[in-house]
């Protein structure tokens, strides 16, 4: 693989921080400080980890770990992210696997990284992550919780959301839980404007949770198809960009060759403007005595070198990075059937 002079590398990431933000003063999106102004020319990482405790939801407790130990930890993977000038940071770690807002605001005010927390649950897993009180309450009981902490903060901060995650299993009956979960994402969104990132894997599980969607009034273009990598039939990529779904092809801090192959499907079928790429990436994991961080530059270092070597445009790639999320994480409603005017 022939690679670009790492000074162009890095002098393309600096045009693209240059760029000109977009004049829209109602387009906003919300990161840990705030509600902030969209500007199109911004580089994001649209799926992230800093923290995650795989537990469970009957052990987890905020004393299993120590802000100190983990920013001590991961701080320097997130100052390697200066060199690209990569402006916001999708923490998609949900409630009870880790979330931790006021961690996330000691990172963001230490690194001037903007990093964007959630609301929502995660049922993956055999909902192992579900809290018991979830398991009682309706789908419209979990949206106003969502709905509050979006409104007045999370956990008695002022620290709000700035999208929905929540997860399935894969499959083509949704478990009843994960249903209540779509149906109070739904509800949360049309209330919020935030998206929808379902961690969803292979296909069988997304149309599922895109006719929930549709029931409940709520546009496939608010929804992001999380870990969709995982499916190997590219043309339910067609289908689901058709849709307006986003895909999210998030591994990239675990492999590359298949990231490649399915980014020169969406080029050849015109489908790029719906993709999505991260790394899913990091993390700290309190219950490993030894830490081992994945950094968050595979696509500045790798990636980007190698789409260029198969005939992308630096347009392109802009639109994978910048463009394109910053359209995903808009803070707006987005009604079913979708309105024309909006595409």
């Amino acid at each position: 693989m022939k690679k670009e002079p790492r000074i162009y590398i890095l002098l393309f990431f600096l045009i693209i921080a240059c760029g000109n933000p977009t004049s829209n003063k109602q387009q906003l999106i919300i990161d840990v400080n705030g509600t902030q102004r969209l500007a199109s020319n911004q580089i994001w990482l649209s799926h992230e980890h800093i923290l995650v405790d795989f537990i469970g939801a009957d052990s987890i407790q905020p004393n299993r770990w120590n802000h100190d130990t983990i920013m001590k930890v991961v701080m320097p993977y997130l100052e390697e992210l200066k060199e690209f000038n990569v402006n916001y940071f999708v923490d998609a770690t949900p409630d009870y696997l880790g979330r931790d807002v006021l961690l996330l605001e000691k990172i963001t005010n230490k690194t001037g990284i903007r990093i964007v927390t959630n609301t929502g649950l995660y049922g993956a897993r055999n909902n192992k992550f579900i809290p018991d009180y979830a398991q009682e309450m309706t789908a419209e009981d979990l949206a106003g919780m969502w709905i509050n902490e979006y409104e007045n903060g999370i956990d008695g901060t002022s620290i709000r959301p700035g999208f929905i995650k929540i997860g399935i299993d894969d499959s083509e009956s949704l478990d009843p839980m994960h249903q209540k979960l779509v149906k109070a994402a739904a509800l949360t969104h049309l209330k919020t404007g935030l998206t929808i990132a379902s961690h969803t894997g292979k296909a069988t599980g997304l149309w599922p949770q895109l006719n929930i969607l549709k029931e409940m009034g709520v546009s496939p273009e608010a929804f992001i198809w999380v870990h969709a990598q995982s499916e190997e039939d590219t043309e339910s990529y067609l289908k689901a960009a058709e849709m307006g779904c986003w895909i999210s092809l998030d591994g990239l801090g675990w492999e590359l060759e298949k990231h490649v192959e399915k980014l020169l499907f969406a080029k050849r079928n015109g489908i790029l403007d719906r993709v999505l790429i991260s790394h899913d990436s990091g993390w700290y994991d309190p219950q490993k005595e030894n830490q081992t961080i994945k950094p968050f530059t595979n696509i500045f270092k790798k990636l980007y070198p190698e789409l260029k070597s198969r005939g992308f445009s630096d347009d392109e790639f802009k639109e994978l990075i910048s463009v394109n999320p910053s359209k995903a994480f808009l803070i707006k409603v987005r009604n079913y059937p979708a309105d024309k005017n909006d595409k």
